[in-house]
């Protein structure tokens, strides 16, 4: 899951409209063919709703050895293990890192622009 944070200055956030099969549950990652979004509201299986494609998030990531990302840091989505990850083979791109995390930390922030590189 993801954690809202806040918008970037002076952007509401682009959303997606988005009619789920099963339920989502706010702050869930969705991957949209080669899109990700965010849910920032639940959303009951076969209603539309909205995915945010940006803000700022605290995502989950990896608290192994060697998981520690560096600020400003491009990230991507292993949604296998849904967690943010400097890794880009079989990952979609989530944006840019705000802050370091260390191995132990649970999260590390996102400046979330999917579309940008």
């Amino acid at each position: 899951m993801a954690n809202f944070a806040r918008y970037i200055k002076g952007e509401a956030g682009p959303v997606i409209d988005y009619t789920p099969v099963g339920a989502v549950v706010a702050g869930q990652v969705v991957v949209v063919g080669d899109l990700l979004g965010v849910a920032r509201l639940d959303i009951t299986a076969g209603v539309l709703g909205q995915l945010h494609l940006g803000g700022v998030y605290d995502f989950p990531k990896s608290t192994a050895g060697g998981s520690a990302i560096a600020a400003g840091k491009t990230v991507y989505w292993d949604a296998g293990n849904s967690v943010a990850t400097e890794t880009s083979t079989g990952n979609k791109l989530l944006g840019k890192t705000e802050l370091a995390a260390v191995d132990g930390d649970t999260t590390v922030r996102v400046v979330y622009s999917p579309g940008a590189r």
